[in-house]
Parts: structure tokens; sequence; C-alpha cells
């Protein structure tokens, strides 16, 4: 796929993204949830290995190549590694998955009810590493815990700044201010949330165009006009903790947004199921996820 193509597909193809860009931290539990236990692993190489199996199982497995999968959101030693026998930007290509890369070096300590992204002093370097390795974009996360209307602002702002900067390199910016759907405020916050990420739109280059990547809104439909706003490629929902039917269901009720989830795509996966049974697991969910996206 050219750029034009993964363009296209991105902005108005049926399907979802898959989010496969567990890192750090939640890398051990990703494993445990897939039946790979702590002593299975020694250190960061081994751990990473692992994750990396169970990876290429998803992406290699047939139910991936159905043309439901659209994009699909990498880690960076995942992006660096190899699948059957080529690099995995490549290996999704071939299954006609359009190749995103997680760039963010994780969350500061919470203040005034957020966690923005910690410096990111190595995203030139894995800006242009990322060109080279043919990704077609990016995706970046910071946290909302509670409806602080600086916090909210602070977030947006970082946000669309590195979204400027990637988006100079070359590649479509993802920019993930998530909402803690915990939070009990999620209601209000959402509002300022909206509020906030319109003015970072209307203050974009005329002609740019970024993706969001957003927590299921408490008010069905809230999200419609960054949906709507001519700079915007397609909006993505992220599952947050929810399990896939619960997904499903709050995703079906919000028109124009599609998934992009990782624990509910991968939540009943297993090491020990036979290929067949992996396969038929994933396509279960991969036909959910999708159906879902379709009815958003």
């Amino acid at each position: 796929m050219n750029l034009d193509q993964m363009t296209a597909q991105i902005a108005t193809a049926d399907g979802f993204i898959a989010a496969l860009d567990q890192s750090g931290g939640s890398t051990p539990k990703a494993l445990r949830g897939y039946g790979v236990e702590d002593d299975e692993w020694n250190g960061d190489e081994e751990m990473f290995a692992k994750i990396h199996e169970m990876r290429s199982r998803v992406i290699t497995s047939p139910s991936f190549g159905n043309g439901r999968v659209i994009g699909a959101i990498l880690f960076e030693r995942t992006m660096d590694s190899q699948v059957d026998g080529r690099s995995t930007a490549d290996a999704l290509k071939a299954r006609g998955v359009v190749p995103f890369i997680k760039v963010d070096q994780g969350l500061a300590d919470e203040a005034n009810g957020v966690q923005v992204m910690k410096p990111l002093d190595k995203l030139p370097a894995l800006l242009e590493k990322s060109v080279g390795n043919g990704m077609f974009g990016t995706k970046m996360r910071s946290v909302i815990k509670s409806s602080n209307a600086a916090g909210i602002a602070a977030i947006v702002e970082q946000q669309f700044a590195v979204g400027n900067q990637i988006a100079d390199a070359g590649l479509m910016p993802m920019l993930e201010p998530e909402y803690d759907i915990t939070a009990d405020d999620r209601a209000e916050g959402e509002a300022i949330l909206l509020a906030e990420i319109m003015k970072g739109l209307d203050a974009l280059p005329e002609g740019r165009k970024v993706m969001l990547k957003l927590s299921i809104p408490v008010q069905a439909g809230l999200y419609a006009p960054v949906i709507a706003h001519p700079n915007v490629l397609r909006v993505v929902a992220l599952s947050g903790g929810y399990s896939t039917d619960d997904a499903c269901e709050h995703l079906a009720r919000n028109g124009g947004m599609i998934a992009s989830f990782s624990r509910g795509l991968l939540q009943d996966l297993r090491k020990g199921q036979s290929d067949a049974e992996f396969d038929a697991v994933l396509g279960k969910a991969i036909d959910q996820i999708a159906c879902a996206s379709a009815e958003g």
C-alpha cells in the first residue's frame, strides 16, 4: 500500500484499528492474560520476545487479514522486529493493515487532575526511524483523571503541539487524551475536553489533518463535531478497560467513531489454544468489534 491508499483506507474503510502497543509496565499483565506466567521469562529482552510471539501469532492469524482490521498500532520493539521473515510494517501491509507506531515515553506524575506525557526527547530519532520503516502514523497517550479545566487544557495543548511536530515529519498523528472511564465527573470533563479539542483543531494549519483516539463518551454522540471537522481524518475509540461486550455496546451508540481496542480484542486469546481455536476466538472478537464500529 502506498501513502494515498493508506490514507484513504484509514479515512473511509469499514473496520477498526487494532491496538498491539502494550509496552513497559503493561506487558507482564498482557502476558499473564495470554497465559504466560512471570517465571517463563527473565528480564526485558525475554519478556518482549514473549509478547512479540503473541503479536506475531495475532498478525499472521487468518482472521486478522479478513479486511475488518484496517490498521494496527505497534510498540517500537514490534516495529523493529520481524514477522514471517519481513518487517512488521511490511507484514501488516501485506495483510491490508495500515501500521501506526506508539511514540510517547510514558506519563508524568498527576498534576491538576491529569497526567501529561513525559518529555519526548527520543521523538525526533523515532520519527525518522518510523518513516524509514514505512509507518503511516503515530499514537501518543496522556490521561485525564478529573474535570480540571486547566489540566485538560494542558493535556490538549501538549497533544496538538507534538502532533504538529509529527505531521511535519511526514506521519499522521493520532492524538490520545484518554479520559479515565472510572472518573465520577467524566461527563462534565468530557464537555471541557470537547471544547479544547475544537480549539486545537481550528488552530491547525489549513489542510493539516490529525486523528483522535478518545474514550467512549458518557453522552452518546458528544464528539460528532470533532468527527465532522475538516482537519480530522478519523476518530477512534479506546476500550479503556471495558470488556469486549461493554466496549462494543457503548461504541455502537456513537456514530462516526470506530474502535481501536486492545483488551477488547485480545482478552480471550490464550497461549495454549490450538491455531484453529486461536483464530476462531480472534475472529469472533474481530467480527464483534467491526460490527460495533459499523453501527457507530
